[in-house]
């Protein structure tokens, strides 16, 4: 619970004073998604970043989470 907590106030800091770009706030919300047992969406979010952002430092993150995930 705790665990949580602390990515969603991180979370809602990040969206609050912007200080993120946008793969990072996709990363971010990924893992939120995994801890609400969610990996559909989280995988969604993972491919987003690959995607639409290969050259961040969150991309080769992305890839091993949805190697993690199956969603390779």
């Amino acid at each position: 619970m705790k665990k949580m907590l602390a990515v969603l106030m991180t979370a809602l800091c990040l969206a609050t004073f912007g200080c993120t770009d946008k793969a990072e706030e996709l990363y971010e919300t990924a893992k939120l998604e995994e801890l609400q047992n969610n990996p559909t969406h989280a995988r969604k979010l993972y491919r987003e970043i690959v995607e639409d952002h290969p050259r961040s430092d969150y991309a080769e993150k992305a890839k091993e989470r949805l190697s993690a995930l199956g969603g390779d």
